[in-house]
């Protein structure tokens, strides 16, 4: 039985070599901060710019320049609140949808290619844990 430490020594050097070994299947079309920002909205739906910030743990200035390239190139679009008129929501539009689809391919094609060479118990249990890694990855009491 490890302790939680060496679990969490485990897990983070293991996440850290599959994102690393996911990022050299990039296209390189669009940054690592505009694809968090659109597989985001893409997942939630429109969210406010501090919500998108919140999701992504980070600041919402530090991403003013992404949303900016991203509304520059009609990959997500900018609409008042429906509740408050002085916030503003951003939404992924189509040619941002096809442009993260593209972007996320060639790393799925590798993916689903690396877990041919896996039992289908092994695949089941890496489902399993990547779902566990995004529940912790969303709590905030972490």
């Amino acid at each position: 039985m490890r302790s939680n430490e060496e679990a969490a020594k485990r897990i983070l050097t293991g996440s850290g070599l599959f994102a690393a070994r996911a990022r050299a299947e990039r296209t390189g079309a669009i940054t690592l901060s505009q694809t968090g920002v659109l597989r985001q909205l893409s997942k939630a739906g429109a969210l406010t710019p501090s919500e998108l910030a919140d999701r992504l743990k980070t600041q919402p200035q530090s991403l003013s320049r992404v949303f900016a390239a991203l509304e520059e190139q009609a990959w997500i679009r900018r609409r008042p609140a429906p509740d408050d008129g002085r916030q503003s929501l951003l939404e992924i539009t189509r040619a941002g949808a096809d442009v993260l689809a593209a972007e996320m391919r060639p790393r799925e094609i590798w993916l689903a290619g690396a877990l041919e060479k896996l039992t289908e118990a092994e695949r089941d249990f890496l489902v399993v844990a990547a779902g566990l890694l995004e529940q912790l990855s969303e709590d905030d009491r972490l």
